[in-house]
């Protein structure tokens, strides 16, 4: 049984939640401040968060910010704001998702289900793969069953949504997918986002990848999408 943190000051939102998730047969918990929110990740250990981005206390950019640095917990954001900016900067803080209020409790399931069934279809990979690792480049390996990426003996940080494009990219060597194809195979079928979220968690890698200048690991293909050299 998967485990969800809710983030969400409003009461009422987060008690609708919070009925829905359970009666899906996830065991829920609900915090209506960021701070503790981010204290109880440690002892709650969720398996993912929904994270409202107005909180009574601290921003839930701050939030997201403080638990992707130290944790590889997915996050979808709830935000009452509709500018393009503001989901921008949540995605590149690392949530994988956001949804706009108001929305329909269907959608926040299915994207919750889409998050947790591409999870799910990796670790299979991962299972079904006799590697213990990937190299790509000159020194980087990818742990799959550890989900950690060594650049020699330095440990690169990455969210669960850059470690899954990552690995995909990782294990289909040299072949294109357009940026489409990766919000299918990465994001799932079900995401209803933009293209422009595969260009920021490009961008992001490639910043934690080519840490020496060089040629990148992550090649755009123009007029057609992104591939990763051998």
């Amino acid at each position: 049984m998967k485990k969800i943190l809710i983030i969400e000051d409003e009461s009422a939102i987060a008690d609708l939640m919070s009925y829905s998730l359970k009666r899906e047969g996830y065991i829920v918990k609900s915090i209506d401040n960021g701070k503790e929110g981010i204290e109880i990740t440690e002892s709650f250990k969720p398996n993912l968060i929904i994270l409202d981005l107005m909180l009574p206390d601290i921003s839930g950019f701050d939030v997201c910010r403080n638990i992707t640095q130290r944790l590889n917990i997915p996050i979808v954001m709830i935000t009452a704001k509709c500018d393009i900016t503001d989901k921008v900067l949540g995605l590149e803080l690392g949530a994988d998702d956001y949804i706009t209020k108001p929305f329909d409790m269907r959608e926040v399931l299915v994207r919750i289900r889409s998050i947790f069934r591409r999870i799910d279809l990796i670790q299979q990979s991962v299972k079904n793969n006799d590697l213990d690792y990937i190299t790509i480049g000159k020194d980087i390996k990818i742990y799959k069953d550890e989900r950690v990426v060594m650049k020699g003996r330095d440990k690169l940080e990455f969210t669960p949504k850059e470690f899954d494009l990552l690995i995909f990219l990782a294990e289909n060597k040299g072949r294109v997918f357009s940026r489409s194809q990766l919000l299918d195979k990465v994001w799932g079928f079900e995401y209803l986002g933009d293209t422009r979220t595969v260009d920021i968690h490009i961008q992001r890698i490639r910043k934690k990848l080519d840490e020496f200048k060089g040629n990148s690991i992550i090649e755009t293909v123009f007029g057609v999408g992104y591939k990763l050299n051998n």
